[in-house]
């Protein structure tokens, strides 16, 4: 996780939009035979590569199919010849990015010394996003909810590794989680249209919130009102305007992308004292950086194995031949 951390927010900070090519994800939403989604999120590094993520949303996986709700796989492929490099499993690696990228925002947007962690969603997510908090932010207390009961109790058991202290909370118990954190991580499923999973309530001038689970038009997390009054940071700001939190704001609502902020941070270091939220919608930027990285310590490690995936022929202009 550290070093996951530390590849994004150099990578985020050297960002050069000449360089690496992202385009917004695209993908196909259904609702037979469940409701789900399956996208695939581009990134190319011009004289490098072309890092492809294909990534399938089902919400009713756990229970349907004793699944991840988020399942993924990544390729890696040469732009001079469109070999493909590497492939690798992108449900762990998708996980493990997007807290890391969470707590870069986190140090960006939130106080240093915050304290206590609130978590509404308790699933595979949330993990990701405190271990990620942890190893920034000296956490104290985490407060969790989620709208199934055993998710919530079995929360402490998956974290056990952190040694932090946590408290499950009711849905009664909603407005007292979100008013006294520091640091608030939303990562639900919740449905298109649904009403915000967090109530509009007062809160500490200073918190900040990592809004994690829009990823759909018409899915949001985060009451309206309470964007209004925030500061919004967007990882993505073209992808986030159209799925992400700030689908409910006007364009002059909306702050810098995150790795703009980054590089003039100090232009907005008052900005922790105020309530911010990070829109996180998922960036191919991080997959790219993230794929290198499992990758590289794969090597090193004499992980995985070569395979030939990509019929290469002798002659390259037959296509019949299968001699090698």
């Amino acid at each position: 996780m550290r070093s996951m951390i530390a590849a994004l927010e150099q990578a985020f900070i050297e960002y050069d939009e000449q360089a690496t090519v992202i385009p917004p994800r695209a993908g196909f939403s259904y609702e037979e035979p469940y409701s789900g989604l399956i996208e695939w999120m581009p990134a190319l590094k011009r004289n490098g590569s072309v890092t492809l993520k294909m990534v399938g949303y089902h919400p009713h996986n756990p229970h349907q199919h004793e699944l991840p709700t988020i399942v993924s796989s990544i390729g890696v492929y040469d732009v001079s010849t469109g070999i493909l490099n590497g492939m690798m499993d992108g449900t762990f690696l998708t996980a493990l990015r997007t807290g890391a990228v969470s707590a870069i925002a986190s140090r960006y947007l939130a106080r240093q010394d915050s304290q206590i962690v609130a978590l509404v969603g308790a699933g595979a997510q949330a993990v990701t996003q405190l271990h990620a908090l942890a190893t920034i932010f000296d956490i104290r207390q985490v407060t969790v909810y989620d709208v199934d009961a055993s998710v919530s109790e079995s929360f402490a058991r998956r974290v056990a590794f952190l040694g932090i202290p946590i408290t499950v909370m009711s849905q009664t118990q909603l407005p007292h989680l979100v008013a006294t954190a520091d640091i608030l991580c939303t990562a639900t499923s919740t449905s298109v249209g649904s009403p915000p999973v967090i109530p509009d309530v007062p809160t500490k001038e200073w918190l900040h919130i990592n809004a994690v689970g829009s990823d759909f038009p018409g899915k949001t997390e985060i009451p309206y009102a309470m964007l209004r009054r925030a500061f919004v940071v967007p990882d993505f700001p073209e992808q986030a305007r159209h799925e992400g939190e700030c689908q409910q704001l006007a364009p002059d609502e909306i702050g810098p992308a995150l790795h703009v902020l980054m590089k003039s941070a100090r232009e907005y270091a008052d900005r922790c004292d105020q309530l911010t939220v990070f829109d996180s919608t998922g960036w191919a930027l991080a997959d790219a950086v993230a794929a290198q990285l499992l990758l590289d310590l794969a090597r090193k490690h004499s992980v995985g194995r070569a395979v030939n995936l990509q019929h290469v022929p002798v002659d390259p202009h037959n296509p019949y031949d299968f001699s090698t």
